[in-house]
């Protein structure tokens, strides 16, 4: 989404804390939300909302950051904050950028992964109509450890942060969600004239809104849904967001036409796709890098990562498709298969209980139970190729790197480790040997062992 007009934007996203709360090794903005960075999210909104410089300003183990968010997008810019003195002092941090702007300044959090674009549009139209500082406030029944968000009619007077608020402002419900919208024209001149006179003695990017009253400057806040500004202080925290994001992404799926079952059970990807029409049983993962294709049915309990699924596909229950699997159009995938490095051609079937890892299977191929393509010898990896319309018998185990032709039967319990030309039979077993009444002699043996045993007291 964009904003209603051409209006130049810059976008600051403060990322340097230490997020002790966390208890991780990790800095608190690269934990992921639907297994990307949550910085990166806010990076993908501030784009989204037609940013066209966005700078994050970095500090706790600052290489790890930088590498990520330079990662996920080569127009990122990055800024360090060598100390940590408050808000405001984080913004100054990206000056170079901040001189350098025009149109609109919006200051975003990397720990802010649920900002909407709609929620940063609705700032910016504020600018727009004619508003030179913009804070996105929420209503909540338990304001306590929020800055309230002090207001006369339309008017922000003041952003008061609890440890400096009086008993009557901490009855304020109004509260401030950190994400503000400036004039570029006037932010730096407001940001340097922050002081640090407070209880923390720190520099509150806040005290920008009483600066610029009384510059004569205009500032509102504006209500957004308390969701959009959860920040992430804990792993608590974390789940929560993590849970939000998922129900958000599969009410987003299902108005798109996708058919959950079981909505709650369904764990998406940042970036999943899924057509329309497509079915999605329940306790289905769907890790990074998957498509699902119109008609598509993924049944209960299966995870996907890296996979694409053609038209009409079924996957599953109990499937797994591994990077590299590309199934095509009305292939079936059963219980307790799993598919790694593999294409499966037009109405191939594995139904159950085998392993297709580095293998092209032909169109019409059938795969029977307890199949598996002997891949590795410990060193390297090498292809099984199988013909269309080629009927593998159960148990049979392909030992790669080997190509079966096109029409071919192997029997059941097969050893397949040369080549086999279309339309063969082969088999790779022992001779069955019948031996009459042996059966009989090792029952009568077993017994007699067995009564022997609990006669001198070594067998209960």
């Amino acid at each position: 989404m964009t904003t209603p007009d051409q209006t130049t934007c810059t976008t600051v996203i403060l990322a340097a804390g230490e997020g002790k709360r966390m208890r991780s090794d990790t800095p608190k903005v690269l934990h992921p939300v639907a297994g990307l960075a949550m910085v990166n999210h806010v990076i993908d909104t501030a784009i989204s909302t037609g940013s066209d410089t966005v700078a994050v300003v970095v500090g706790n183990q600052a290489e790890r950051v930088e590498a990520v968010v330079r990662g996920h997008s080569d127009t990122v810019s990055t800024h360090i904050q060598h100390e940590r003195k408050g808000t405001a002092h984080a913004v100054l941090a990206a000056r170079a950028v901040i001189e350098k702007a025009g149109g609109d300044l919006v200051i975003l959090y990397g720990d802010v992964p649920l900002i909407r674009s709609e929620a940063i549009d609705s700032a910016r139209e504020a600018l727009r109509s004619g508003c030179d500082v913009v804070v996105l406030g929420f209503h909540t029944a338990k304001p306590t450890g929020y800055g309230r968000l002090l207001t006369d009619g339309a008017q922000l007077l003041a952003i008061r942060e609890e440890k400096d608020a009086t008993d009557e402002e901490r009855k304020v419900t109004f509260c401030n969600s950190g994400i503000m919208a400036f004039r570029a024209e006037h932010a730096l001149d407001l940001l340097d004239a922050v002081g640090s006179g407070n209880a923390q003695g720190e520099y509150y990017l806040t005290d920008t809104v009483e600066i610029a009253r009384e510059r004569g400057l205009k500032a509102v806040a504006i209500e957004v849904p308390e969701a959009d500004t959860l920040g992430v202080n804990d792993r608590v925290q974390l789940a929560q967001v993590e849970e939000l994001w998922q129900q958000r992404r599969r009410e987003a799926a299902m108005r798109d036409g996708v058919t959950m079952t079981s909505p709650g059970t369904v764990i998406l990807h940042h970036d999943t796709q899924l057509a329309s029409d497509c079915i999605i049983e329940p306790n289905v993962v769907f890790a990074a890098g998957v498509s699902i294709s119109s008609g598509a049915t993924i049944r209960a309990f299966s995870h996907l990562e890296g996979a694409t699924v053609g038209e009409g596909a079924v996957v599953g229950p109990y499937a797994r498709l591994r990077p590299g699997a590309d199934l095509g159009k009305s292939t079936k995938v059963g219980n307790f298969v799993e598919i790694k490095g593999a294409t499966l051609g037009e109405g191939a079937k594995v139904n159950h209980l085998s392993y297709i890892g580095d293998a092209e299977v032909g169109a019409k191929a059938n795969i029977g139970a307890g199949t598996i393509t002997c891949n590795y010898d410990g060193y390297n990896k090498w292809k099984t190729r199988i013909g269309e319309g080629a009927f593998i018998g159960s148990n049979t185990s392909l030992v790669a790197p080997v190509t079966v032709g096109a029409g071919i039967i192997t029997a059941a319990g097969s050893v397949i480790s040369r080549d086999v030309e279309a339309d063969a039979l082969a088999i790779t077993r022992a001779e069955q040997k019948n031996l009459p009444g042996k059966a009989k002699q090792l029952r009568e043996r077993n017994a007699a062992t067995k009564a022997s045993k609990k006669l001198d007291g070594s067998s209960k």
